[in-house]
């Protein structure tokens, strides 16, 4: 990998939003450190003062990037994307860049966070709601969202190995976390065959193998 900056990645091993970035990291062919940050461990690493001055939401990930500090795994990687102009992530056209981000959303703004760690921790412990009713409520946001992502897919012209044409970019980059989160889950994908097909792919090359949570520091 080549890098144009010195970039530190604060993550958590089985965060969907830091998987994205990881991804993103990895497509750009941009060298970064990890500093892993335990969401469980000692009540969560993340509540800590020291990384709550750091990200204010106590929340993975945060790149930094010399002096500058990037929150919200959307914004890092669109700032990785605009700062680094080899390998892009977004298509050239403006109606292609919001058919990709529009996908890239579905995932990230409205299944990914009615999923993630905090929430399920709020469903536990403030509103008493059991293990099967939790699960329940995961697969049902996962598979609307699938539902209506797939149907995207079918209908545009762009769709093609990928996401959006023959290489992998913003939307690829959200969507495997989440495939591999609804596997988690035991959500069937066999409603979704080009969804599935694309995760495939996806997966099959180095960047995304590299990226997988197994494979990162601190994985257990």
């Amino acid at each position: 990998m080549t890098t144009h900056t010195d970039l530190t990645l604060y993550d958590y091993w089985r965060s969907s939003a830091c998987y994205r970035v990881r991804i993103a990291l990895n497509l750009k062919r941009l060298a970064y450190t990890t500093k892993p940050v335990h969401l469980l461990n000692d009540g969560g690493e993340q509540h800590a003062p020291a990384y709550r001055e750091l990200n204010p939401q106590e929340s993975v990930p945060v790149l930094v990037d010399g002096q500058r500090v990037i929150r919200q795994s959307m914004a890092i990687i669109e700032y990785l994307d605009d700062v680094n102009q080899e390998y892009p992530l977004l298509p050239a056209l403006p109606r292609d860049r919001a058919h990709v981000r529009g996908l890239a959303q579905l995932i990230a703004c409205d299944v990914h966070p009615l999923n993630n760690l905090r929430v399920m921790q709020y469903l536990e412990r403030d509103l008493g709601v059991d293990a099967a009713a939790r699960e329940r409520w995961t697969k049902h946001w996962i598979e609307l969202g699938f539902r209506a992502f797939e149907a995207i897919l079918v209908c545009d012209v762009a769709t093609g190995e990928f996401c959006h044409g023959d290489t992998p970019g913003l939307a690829d980059a959200c969507l495997v976390p989440q495939v591999y989160n609804a596997k988690r889950f035991g959500v069937d994908l066999s409603p979704y065959p080009t969804l599935a097909a694309i995760n495939d792919r996806c997966l099959a090359m180095p960047e995304f193998e590299a990226a997988k949570p197994e494979n990162q520091p601190g994985a257990a």
